[in-house]
């Protein structure tokens, strides 16, 4: 089972709109995929028509869960989605109290990562969406993966983002004595705006190492796509977005086909 993280520190770059274009193809692949939804505003659980306050379980549990965490556990707060083999582990707001209620907690850090070593058998991938802001739950994501996707919207404020975000990587990294596998993803790029041309130039000059050679561009597709409550994978297979995500995902080493 591979886990990857998809973060940033800034907020409105293309996280959640990765993790389920990701998803949907790698479900496309036959591949069975969880997607990890660990923000307390809870977009990835209603882009898929999940309201996690209705559910009667949700990551939530896991984390106040005073019992040593099971698989039965773990696969009772899943919800299925429109897509066969995906799957979604949904949030609520409740997540918001967790820094408060127990983040200096012996061994809190490492939660997230315990409960999907107990379904590694049930997935081949996991996507876990976090929030842009470093708490016990960013610190879960990361501690729990195998590889950091870290989309950023091609502008400048989004590259300051990225400056705290690789520093939290590096401070991590120390704290969890690991070297985190990073792929730094441009998002939402215009190449008729001299913005654009601009920030994905200084991405390539800074992070050379790490950016993705490729971007995502800026594709309405992706919020109609939410409208129907299904990946843009789905729904508009053939659009520039989705296709660049194909690329992305072949970048990753997913070990799947370019094609349905």
């Amino acid at each position: 089972m591979k886990i990857w993280t998809i973060a940033n520190q800034k907020g409105g770059v293309g996280k959640t709109t990765t993790t389920v274009t990701l998803g949907g193809l790698l479900a496309q692949h036959n591949q069975r995929v969880l997607l990890v939804d660990t923000d307390p505003h809870a977009s990835l659980s209603y882009y898929f028509g999940i309201d996690a306050e209705e559910q009667s379980a949700s990551v939530y549990d896991i984390f106040i869960n005073k019992d040593p965490i099971t698989a039965d556990k773990v696969l009772d707060c899943l919800c299925p989605t429109k897509v066969d083999g995906l799957f979604v582990l949904p949030a609520t707001m409740a997540l918001a109290t967790l820094d408060r209620q127990m983040g200096s907690a012996p061994g809190m850090g490492l939660i997230l990562k315990k409960a999907l070593a107990c379904v590694a058998d049930e997935f081949d991938f996991v996507l876990l969406d976090c929030p842009p802001v470093l708490g016990v739950l960013m610190v879960n994501a990361l501690a729990a993966c195998h590889k950091v996707i870290i989309p950023v919207q091609t502008e400048f404020l989004a590259l300051k983002g990225l400056d705290r975000m690789v520093h939290t990587l590096t401070i991590m990294g120390r704290s969890l004595n690991k070297t985190f596998d990073t792929i730094i993803v441009p998002t939402m790029f215009d190449r008729r705006t001299r913005a654009a041309l601009q920030a994905q130039a200084k991405l390539m000059t800074d992070y050379t190492d790490n950016v993705w050679q490729g971007m995502i561009p800026v594709d309405t597709h992706f919020r109609d796509a939410s409208l129907g409550q299904l990946p843009a994978s789905v729904l508009y297979p053939r659009t520039r977005g989705v296709g660049a995500y194909r690329l992305l995902l072949k970048t990753l080493g997913a070990g799947v086909g370019d094609e349905q």
